[in-house]
């Protein structure tokens, strides 16, 4: 028998660090909702005392949108990781690390399902409006 709260029993716990784990991202990206909002809230925050912009976000955010007005491609939305990886050594701050490592994973665990694609394109615009409410500029 477990003990505790049953709800928390199959959520992985906060990495002490704050950076998210990438069981969490998993989830977020899997199950949407309450963990989709709850980490993007946390990740909004970390990424802003990271130093990163709002335009750092928005120019992957951009891409991502038109991914989605044109629809779902695997093989284009793949081809995220290697732009992820230029923007955050661009950047040269911990906040584009840490965005490029999360948004890694989630594009791993998307992989070519069309719905954890929308999923994806929700956590990224929750992630973009509490970076900007944390004072994000």
């Amino acid at each position: 028998m477990t003990r505790g709260n049953p709800s928390r029993q199959d959520r992985p716990s906060p990495s002490p660090t704050g950076m998210p784990s990438r069981d969490e991202v998993q989830r977020a990206i899997r199950e949407g909702g309450r963990a989709l909002v709850d980490l993007a809230e946390r990740l909004g925050q970390r990424l802003h005392d990271g130093r990163l912009t709002t335009s750092q976000i928005r120019n992957i955010y951009g891409m991502v949108k038109q991914m989605e007005m044109r629809g779902f491609d695997a093989d284009e939305f793949v081809l995220l990781k290697p732009k992820l990886a230029y923007a955050a050594a661009r950047a040269n701050e911990r906040g584009a690390q840490e965005l490029k490592e999360v948004l890694t994973w989630a594009i791993d665990e998307v992989g070519a399902d069309a719905a954890k694609f929308a999923r994806f394109v929700d956590f990224f615009e929750a992630i973009l409006a509490y970076h900007r409410a944390a004072g994000g500029r």
